[in-house]
């Protein structure tokens, strides 16, 4: 059998992430936002979302990404909100049998205003 190797990131929150004031948490997740897009505008990311209400609450994102895991884990610490200490990046490999997992170019926001205006 033949199979597929992506790229997963795990987009999780540390302990000690500093606390920010609401308009600077919306600003940081601003920027994350439109770093994600510019990564699957590139062709980078094939797939990318948050997680609602994961038994762990660190948990925040979830990417499976079209390059190897050092090349994500590079790119992901050009993410400001990874610069910022608000997450960390888990990386690993993921087999799938070859075929099984198809992706579609879709639009992702670039901020929180676009992702409320998909509501």
């Amino acid at each position: 059998m033949r199979f597929d190797q992506h790229t997963v990131v795990l987009l999780v929150r540390p302990t000690d992430a500093p606390d920010l004031p609401r308009d600077a948490a919306d600003r940081l997740q601003d920027a994350h936002l439109a770093h994600q897009a510019g990564l699957v505008e590139q062709g980078l990311v094939l797939a990318a979302g948050p997680f609602l209400d994961p038994d762990d609450a660190r948990l925040r994102g979830f990417a499976i990404l079209a390059v190897d895991p050092a090349a994500a884990r590079e790119l992901y610490r050009n993410d400001p909100a990874v610069r910022a200490g608000q997450l960390a990046v888990e990386v690993a490999s993921w087999l799938v049998p070859e075929g099984n997992v198809r992706f579609q170019d879709v639009q992702v926001p670039r901020s929180m205003l676009e992702a409320a205006a998909g509501d």
